[in-house]
């Protein structure tokens, strides 16, 4: 149940972080606007948040296995939100991404 748990909040967070620097994004680059920008900054915020509520309590354990969901979702977001098309060497090296997030957060401690 844990981990099971764990990994929605993973999911949860990349929604926030990757949507919100995609929503600034394209408030900046794409002249959308402050709104667009604001909810960026406010998703931004909210990932945060998100973080914390992670089981284990170390945050470097936290974050950095979390750089491998942010490296998988990333390349997801912009497939479905930007029509790109992620090749065999992307999919991959997200591939590996994911399996040291899972050996870094799941793997058995002993303790």
């Amino acid at each position: 149940m844990l981990v099971a748990r764990s990994v929605l909040l993973f999911l949860l967070a990349a929604v926030l972080e990757i949507g919100g620097a995609w929503l600034v994004w394209q408030g900046v680059k794409d002249h959308r606007g402050w709104l667009w920008i604001g909810a960026g900054v406010i998703a931004l915020g909210v990932y945060g948040f998100v973080a914390t509520l992670q089981p284990d309590a170390e945050f470097g354990r936290v974050l950095a296995a979390y750089g491998g969901v942010f490296v998988a979702g990333s390349l997801a977001w912009g497939a479905v939100a930007d029509g790109y098309r992620p090749d065999r060497w992307d999919v991959t090296g997200a591939l590996i991404c994911l399996a040291g997030m899972a050996v870094i957060m799941y793997a058995p401690r002993g303790r």
